[in-house]
């Protein structure tokens, strides 16, 4: 990548992000990547939400109401915006995504955080794997084909205690019935974020200048990421690693758990075929599955490298996020509803 510099941009060129859409403010991780945004105290937010909607957002957030079927309506939304973060849901209609990018465009957006918050899409065998994280890679290229806006994904690895608790099909665990199916031996570790260290992380990377001032600029700019992947995570676990906190945090002997063994590769045979028949939650037990295949195709920690000290990001401790994960459970927290 050639050097730029704010030095030699042109007048009114403004070196920082300052006013930040996002889609999805109120959700699974774009409530603390509002809330994120909004503690750095630099930045304005705005929420994109469906006309009629009744979706709550962190305080301090303004909200703007827009029409899908809109165009126009979107392009009005994000006038005057300086980046688009992208969260939707695995319920959004499919082309959602590349309506906004195309309003983004046509708005002079600089830069697009895509909806990709979770595996490492550029990973080939991943890209590859009938999951549609293909998808991602399609969604850069249109990104990058406006000639206008930039794109910055965060690849983080699935989220911990949104994993942990959302049923045998994902990490394993069925808590109601104190059981937990393994991969393989249970001791593939992958690379896994919190959603707090998700949120800090793209706040921290929006509050870089966008460009250094000038070749004698030691600082770190946003323009390192320009059209590439962040890539942070909390930890690098196995299904063992989390079932000794679970025993730590909660109190349980392992003897009064059932622990089941089976390869990573039919779990996920099993996943893709319960798909194909139209059933929804093979799809989760597929997804999770695959990236505990035992080639490290879910650890981009090692595989790539990571991006936490370059961004100033905590060392998190396991046994407080397991603590945290076992009060949704108590309570009854269901993803599906996210009611509770």
């Amino acid at each position: 990548m050639s050097a730029i510099y704010a030095e030699d941009q042109p007048a009114g060129f403004v070196n920082e992000i300052r006013r930040v859409a996002i889609v999805g403010a109120g959700g699974s991780v774009g409530t603390p990547i509002t809330q994120a945004l909004l503690d750095t105290g630099r930045h304005t937010v705005t929420a994109l939400t469906r006309v009629g909607s009744s979706s709550a957002v962190p305080a301090g957030v303004e909200t703007v109401a827009v029409d899908y079927d809109s165009p126009a309506s979107l392009v009005a939304a994000l006038q005057g915006q300086d980046c688009l973060i992208i969260t939707l849901a695995v319920t959004a209609p499919p082309d959602t995504q590349s309506q906004l990018v195309q309003a983004a465009a046509q708005a002079g957006i600089r830069y697009i955080m895509p909806n990709v918050w979770g595996c490492d899409v550029l990973h080939d065998p991943l890209a590859r794997s009938g999951l549609q994280w293909d998808r991602s890679r399609a969604i850069f290229a249109e990104i990058e084909a406006t000639g206008v806006c930039a794109w910055v994904a965060l690849v983080c690895g699935f989220w911990y205690e949104h994993s942990l608790v959302l049923g045998p099909g994902a990490f394993g665990f069925d808590f109601p019935h104190r059981q937990l199916t393994l991969n393989d031996d249970g001791r593939t570790r992958i690379s896994i974020s919190t959603q707090a260290q998700c949120g800090r992380a793209v706040a921290t990377l929006l509050s870089l200048p966008v460009l250094p001032d000038n070749a004698q600029d030691p600082r770190l700019a946003l323009r390192r990421w320009h059209n590439q992947a962040v890539y942070i995570a909390s930890f690098r676990l196995s299904q063992r690693d989390m079932f000794d906190s679970w025993l730590r945090v909660a109190g349980d002997r392992a003897a009064d758990w059932t622990l089941a063994q089976a390869p990573a590769t039919e779990r996920y045979r099993q996943g893709m075929e319960r798909l194909r028949q139209g059933d929804r939650s093979g799809f989760v037990q597929a997804m999770y599955s695959r990236v505990f295949f035992p080639n490290g195709d879910g650890d981009h920690e090692s595989r790539r490298g990571l991006d936490n000290a370059r961004l100033g990001l905590p060392v998190e401790e396991l046994d407080a996020h397991t603590r945290q994960a076992k009060a949704m459970v108590d309570r009854g927290y269901n993803y599906m509803s996210n009611r509770n």
